[in-house]
């Protein structure tokens, strides 16, 4: 079998992998369960080449990608469920439908993104995906049919990033008016959440404290919700910075006959501040 450009290539490889007969003996042995974290992870890869503007990676791991979306629907097709023509059916026929001022007639282009319309599509989407599940009913499903009617954050996937999950379920109940107007009651929210942490570290188990550090970071993700900054985007920016800085402080030691483990925190911290200086310098030339 040769490489190829067309995208069944991969399929048509997934699906010889996946062959009780002469396939390979691991990739016959996952299930949905055992693969999810590889294809969080590729999804990660993906971002990280992005965040380095690295075209050579950002190639190769949109590949990885795209294998784990094959993986999956290979996995269910042999249980039945859907095959990979039926996810790409399934996001051209979303995509067309989420774009009636592009893809629909004249009279939907000329009237552009309507006021509306978006919810209007999302609730047939709804719809639509509600009379699937009882059609899947007589199936073998991963999950019972008896699970209880949803509610109104079910709709917010719990595979997120925490701090990226606590900024959507924030967003989603700040649409029913669970929100505050200014940031003045989010700060002094933080202020609160950071005393009980104190409480807890004095008096508490460390599953109060843990407790507690959960509700400071949650206050926080709110602030940042509030300023419209993205958290997970800001802390991803502070650890490449603390990343960078103490590359720069583990070269000065070796330069200087040096290594992390023997020189002294006084000196890594001189070096710090060397690292900050040079960090600024750089970005005032940009």
């Amino acid at each position: 079998m040769e490489a190829s450009r067309d995208v069944l290539r991969l399929v048509e490889i997934m699906r010889a992998l996946r062959n009780p007969s002469g396939g390979c003996p691991w990739d016959l042995e996952q299930d949905f369960a055992s693969i999810a974290p590889y294809t969080i992870e590729e999804a990660y890869e993906v971002a990280d080449a992005i965040e380095r503007s690295d075209p050579i990676d950002l190639c190769e791991e949109l590949g990885d990608l795209l294998l784990q979306v094959v993986y999956h629907s290979q996995m269910a097709a042999e249980k039945g469920w859907f095959d990979f023509d039926d996810v790409v059916e399934g996001i051209t026929r979303k995509m067309i439908r989420r774009h009636p001022h592009v893809f629909g007639d004249a009279e939907a282009r000329s009237a552009g993104s309507a006021k509306g319309q978006w919810e209007r599509i999302k609730a047939e989407e709804k719809a639509e995906k509600a009379a699937r599940r009882a059609e899947f009913g007589t199936s073998e499903k991963p999950e019972a049919s008896s699970a209880p009617s949803p509610l109104y954050l079910d709709d917010v996937p719990s595979v997120f990033p925490a701090l990226t999950l606590a900024l959507k379920i924030q967003k989603r109940a700040a649409k029913v008016g669970f929100d505050w107007n200014d940031p003045t009651p989010i700060e002094a929210k933080i202020d609160e959440e950071l005393g009980e942490f104190r409480h807890a570290v004095e008096t508490g188990t460390s599953r109060e404290q843990e407790a507690e550090m959960g509700d400071l970071l949650f206050s926080v993700v709110n602030l940042a919700r509030y300023h419209e900054l993205d958290p997970e985007n800001a802390l991803r920016i502070t650890v490449r910075k603390f990343r960078d800085r103490f590359a720069y402080i583990e070269r000065a030691l070796v330069r200087d006959g040096q290594t992390l483990q023997s020189a002294t925190l006084d000196e890594m911290d001189a070096l710090w501040v060397e690292a900050k200086g040079a960090s600024r310098a750089a970005s005032a030339e940009e």
